[in-house]
């Protein structure tokens, strides 16, 4: 398999692309990894106790460390073709149904009522990718600005 075939692989069915994906990449998953260790390791649990006393924030570090243990949960182990993401997505069951690549494919997906729950983090990124991707093929998608 070629580089631009293996890139294509990371394009998922709705229209993102894997590569450009903080879960994909994992940065944010070691970081906050990475800073539970040594979190940890200078048993910060307890100074921000004492720390609590003139700077209140710190009343709240055990959900601080509760939201960084999510962080580091966020990790695509697979791009989205690969059964990477959300294994129950309904926009992966539908174009598998339909037995199509990804959404550019459909003649519905400018309505598609199943892209509701991307707008809140990818507002409409998702169809604009779409759209390049119905136009110029995804050699050149790839090659070309994505939108996030």
């Amino acid at each position: 398999m070629t580089e631009t075939e293996n890139k294509k692989d990371l394009i998922t069915y709705c229209g993102l692309y894997c590569a450009d994906c903080f879960n994909y990449k994992g940065e944010i998953a070691d970081l906050a990894r990475d800073l539970r260790k040594k979190l940890r390791e200078s048993k910060f649990d307890h100074a921000s106790k004492g720390l609590s006393k003139y700077f209140k924030d710190f009343n709240d570090y055990d959900t601080c460390y509760r939201v960084l243990g999510s962080m580091v949960r966020l990790r695509c182990k697979n791009a989205c073709l690969n059964g990477g993401g959300n294994p129950n997505c309904k926009i992966r069951k539908c174009c598998q149904k339909k037995e199509i690549r990804g959404c550019w494919e459909c003649e519905d997906f400018n309505t598609c009522k199943k892209f509701d729950f991307l707008k809140p983090i990818h507002k409409d990124a998702n169809l604009k990718n779409l759209k390049r991707i119905k136009k110029n093929g995804k050699t050149k998608f790839i090659a070309s600005k994505r939108d996030w």
